[in-house]
């Protein structure tokens, strides 16, 4: 990333402090015991911080993670013409921006081909302005998770998409109407740009097959909290009438069940207890079984939950990943750091991003028994992992492999640590209040 991008967000969140390039230092075996507040929802966050494009008032959003996700967004939005303001004075961020100036400014796309939530600013700009220019979304590599599905609702709503040397020029001169759209694949990112986009188009627009994500079901909460008209929220089929405005609101961003799940299974790895707070097992939904099939006890505790491994060990269990409500894709490969520490035998069947496996090199070199064939992994525990110099290609393989370092007998060193600072609140900090012996090195 350039200077110029990163004096760009950094004046847009200043908050953000977090070293441009480091690998963490991590000392193995220590059990992880305490307790730790869990974040705003990275997934929900980035969605709800588009929605103050859709007005000229202010929208509040409390409960906001301070990861570099949030930070980029917020200077790509700050570059578009929205007002973006922070409030640090309470226990967790809270960011009010306003869109009244938003289309003044242009897209700065070194910044937006960096993450995939940027290219929700696509729906908003439909509905407000008519036009957008955007390179093609970037973020983790696990997939191709192509536009196509988003392209192809926004044609039937009016606009017109078309794909020119990497970048998507979308117009709706005659601004957008209502549409029928049945989504083929229950496609997260497609079911909240057509939502951003549909909730100032003229009539009625219905999205069937539509995602049931609780951060889908955030965001139209929240729109509907500025005066949307949604109906079918929560289920898979929505049905959204248009309105001419959206007015401001204050609303609380839910808490991120893919950091809960991530540090239930940094507690059980550990053979540590976590009273993990701020949060409920209802955010789990398949995961839960799962767990407990993994053998480990998750109790309900006041103001959140308590997570430690079982009197009987860890034992492998079998996992397929599917759209919620089933096991999360963000969840699967801290599960496989977990499974590597079992007893026996299990498999992890990966049916949404075909390279979402790219962890499992580096928990083999750490001394994981696991083989992959097609969307298969079998995982086959050995008695402890060994610390070894690994790499995070993504956000969510680099919380696998710091799960690992944690269990593992022997130092650790982690390359690509800003894969975690993308995703995750300050991790680092709050394991090591909780016993992890961790240090972060600068390059």
């Amino acid at each position: 990333m350039s200077r110029a991008n990163v004096v760009s967000f950094r004046r847009a969140a200043p908050w953000w402090t977090a070293a441009a390039a480091s690998r963490l230092e991590i000392e193995g075996g220590a059990r992880l015991a305490g307790e730790i507040a869990i974040a705003g929802a990275k997934n929900a966050a980035l969605p709800l911080m588009v929605c103050a494009a859709l007005t000229d008032d202010r929208l509040t959003l409390c409960n906001l993670p301070r990861i570099l996700d949030v930070a980029i967004l917020a200077g790509i939005l700050a570059e578009l013409g929205v007002e973006v303001a922070w409030d640090e004075s309470g226990p967790a961020l809270s960011g009010t921006m306003a869109g009244a100036g938003f289309g003044s400014g242009r897209v700065d796309g070194a910044l937006v081909a960096r993450m995939r939530a940027s290219f929700l600013i696509a729906g908003a700009a439909l509905a407000r302005l008519g036009r957008i220019a955007l390179p093609l979304p970037g973020g983790d590599a696990i997939g191709l998770r192509p536009v196509d599905f988003h392209l192809a609702g926004f044609r039937q709503m009016g606009a017109t998409a078309e794909i020119t040397g990497g970048e998507v020029v979308l117009s709706a001169p005659g601004g957008l109407h209502g549409a029928a759209i049945v989504l083929p694949f229950p496609s997260v990112g497609a079911t909240q740009n057509l939502m951003l986009a549909a909730v100032l188009a003229k009539g009625e627009t219905s999205i069937t097959n539509a995602a049931c994500e609780p951060e889908v079901t955030d965001l139209a909460r929240c729109l509907s909290a500025m005066g949307a008209r949604i109906a079918g929220i929560g289920t898979d089929t929505l049905r959204i009438t248009g309105v001419d405005r959206l007015h401001g609101a204050t609303y609380d961003v839910l808490p991120d069940r893919i950091e809960l799940g991530t540090l239930i299974c940094a507690a059980a790895a550990t053979r540590g207890e976590l009273r993990l707070t701020g949060a409920s097992t209802d955010l789990l939904s398949a995961a839960l079984p799962v767990f407990a099939g993994a053998g480990i006890e998750i109790e309900s505790a006041a103001g959140g939950i308590v997570a430690r491994r079982g009197a009987g060990g860890l034992q492998g269990v079998d996992i397929m990943t599917q759209p919620f409500p089933g096991f999360a894709t963000d969840l699967q490969p801290q599960a496989m750091a977990l499974l590597s520490c079992a007893e026996g035998a299990a498999m992890i069947t990966e049916t949404l991003f075909e390279n979402r496996f790219r962890h499992v090199p580096e928990l083999q070199r750490m001394g994981a028994n696991i083989r992959v064939v097609r969307n298969h992994a079998v995982i086959r525990g050995v008695p402890a992992l060994r610390g070894a110099e690994v790499t995070a290609t993504d956000i969510r393989a680099g919380a696998a492999l710091l799960i690992a370092a944690l269990a593992a007998q022997g130092t650790s060193t982690l390359h690509g640590v800003e894969h975690v600072d993308r995703g995750y609140d300050n991790l680092v900090e709050r394991l090591r209040r909780c016993g992890a012996r961790i240090r972060r090195v600068d390059l």
